[in-house]
């Protein structure tokens, strides 16, 4: 099918283009939400006539995206989860996670706005992109942890999930030996 892109629309096209879409895509997303019109004579003029409006509608939800991105831009959020000792997380953190926390500092966004194809599973530093509109994009950092204060060590850079960070423990410095002694006498054994 055919449809006039009514917005820029990531790898299909700009405002105003025809371009041809499977018939479900344009029946199913983007001509209930208003992102296309069929292609027609009477659905070109009117989006013609209609052009200028859309375009001023579109520039302000570009400025109102560019202003959230702005206040966003250098922002990192603490996500408190348990996890294991070698770092697993006991369960997620997923977009709708995300929302949540964005909310909490008072972001609204939209859970189809978070770009994050995968749910973060381990515990650390982990960029997540977030998009705005379809011009404005920017990347915000989560942190995840178990305590406050870990998520604290970990934006200074240390790393969480080694034995030394753990249990305050060179890794280095363990040996079998210090656990054992291959001399000793075992009960059983036989000379």
């Amino acid at each position: 099918m055919d449809v006039i892109l009514l917005e820029r629309i990531a790898r299909l096209g700009q405002m105003g283009e025809t371009v041809k879409v499977r018939d479900g895509y344009a029946r199913n997303y983007l001509l209930p939400q208003g992102k296309a019109l069929r292609a027609n004579d009477a659905n070109k003029k009117r989006f013609e006539a209609e052009r200028a409006t859309l375009e001023a509608r579109n520039l302000e939800r570009r400025s109102e995206a560019q202003k959230v991105a702005d206040a966003l831009e250098g922002k990192t959020f603490v996500m408190v989860r348990s996890a294991g000792e070698t770092g697993q997380l006991y369960g997620s953190v997923a977009a709708r996670d995300i929302i949540e926390a964005l909310a909490a500092e008072g972001f609204n966004i939209g859970r189809n706005q978070v770009d994050l194809s995968l749910p973060i599973k381990t515990i650390g530093l982990h960029k997540v992109t977030l998009l705005l509109h379809a011009e404005v994009e920017i990347e915000i950092e989560i942190n995840v942890a178990r305590t406050v204060e870990e998520a604290e060590r970990q934006a200074k850079g240390e790393t969480l999930t080694s034995a030394d960070a753990i249990y305050g423990v060179d890794e280095d410095a363990l040996r079998p030996e210090d656990f054992f002694d291959p001399d000793a006498d075992r009960e059983g054994d036989e000379e």
